[in-house]
């Protein structure tokens, strides 16, 4: 199992989080982006910089994240790819993309997406605070934990 960040969009707590958890639990984990990073000095976090090209994290994540993998990325296209590979996708705001939800989050996402290039909303997403970190921390803990233990046994 390894832990692949969506870096160019990823909040600083969610980094610490997921920095945090790959320390102590041992956890190959690689942060994916267009820029540099400055990350701790660890055998399991890693930096695989990109070109800044659009979509360019998300291409690599896609071309290298195996089965039983953890994707952190806000990003709904990218994660209704990966699901059906048995990828774990998380979002930054704490929500686990599943089979089950990822068609209706696909298309509200594209409905929003045109109402925001036709200017009839404006608004982006919500501020990113404390309530969504803990809900991050919660998903992330508990999808890791049951990966982990599925690796264990079989």
């Amino acid at each position: 199992m390894r832990i692949w960040i969506d870096a160019d969009a990823c909040p600083g707590a969610v980094r610490d989080i997921v920095v945090a958890a790959a320390n102590r639990r041992a956890v190959q984990t690689i942060f994916v982006a267009n820029k540099s990073l400055r990350l701790p000095e660890s055998p399991y976090l890693s930096l695989v910089q990109v070109e800044p090209a659009p979509d360019a994290a998300d291409l690599y994540i896609r071309e290298h994240a195996e089965r039983f993998d953890v994707v952190v990325t806000p990003d709904i296209p990218l994660a209704h790819i990966l699901i059906p590979g048995g990828i774990v996708v998380i979002d930054p705001r704490g929500d686990t993309y599943t089979q089950d939800n990822i068609g209706d989050r696909l298309a509200a996402r594209n409905l929003m997406q045109e109402l925001r290039d036709s200017g009839q909303i404006m608004a982006g997403p919500k501020q990113f605070g404390d309530r969504e970190k803990r809900a991050f921390a919660a998903a992330f803990d508990r999808e890791v934990t049951r990966l982990l233990k599925l690796q264990s046994s079989g």
